[in-house]
């Protein structure tokens, strides 16, 4: 426990409150981003050869889709993304959703995972994460849910950079 101002704080509600406020910021951050950058602006590459911002949309849509049965939240809303974002690479699959609809299910699926996060207990956060057995776990305690988070924090940064680059 944390005194401040005659009030005792758990030091994991301040660590768990330090992770959501700079994930909430992150994606509060790219949804600016996304919303200034026009459909065909979506279809530009951050550089030449590299990723199109539709695969991006698309990739960071998936991999956060995924985080839902990862934490044990339920199943992924939207399957069918796994195959043309996380597992081929860009131009690699000819059709793809429209940005319109990859717009829609990135909101969806945050809209999702924000619910899941508020409906948390402080101790939940510390539980292991589905990719990690409980064999392992008890060697590797930090694999857990607030780590997911951490991790996927950084991954969302690093592709908020490229997204700037479309403007």
């Amino acid at each position: 426990m944390i005194t401040t101002n005659s009030k005792e704080v758990n030091a994991n509600e301040i660590m768990i409150k330090m992770v959501l406020d700079r994930w909430f910021a992150l994606i509060k951050n790219f949804d600016t981003v996304l919303d200034l950058l026009t459909d065909d602006q979506l279809q530009k590459e951050v550089s030449p050869t590299k990723n199109r911002g539709i695969y991006l949309l698309g990739h960071l849509t998936a991999v956060h889709d995924d985080m839902l049965p990862l934490l044990n939240f339920g199943e992924k809303l939207y399957p069918s993304l796994s195959e043309p974002f996380i597992k081929s690479p860009d131009k690699a699959i000819k059709e793809l959703p429209s940005a319109k609809e990859l717009r829609a299910s990135w909101r969806k699926v945050n809209e999702v995972l924000a619910e899941k996060f508020s409906a948390l207990k402080p101790d939940e956060w510390f539980q292991k994460h589905n990719s990690v057995s409980a064999e392992d776990f008890i060697k590797e305690p930090h694999r857990n849910r607030l780590n997911v988070i951490i991790t996927r924090t950084t991954h969302l940064s690093y592709h908020l950079g490229q997204f700037i680059l479309l403007k």
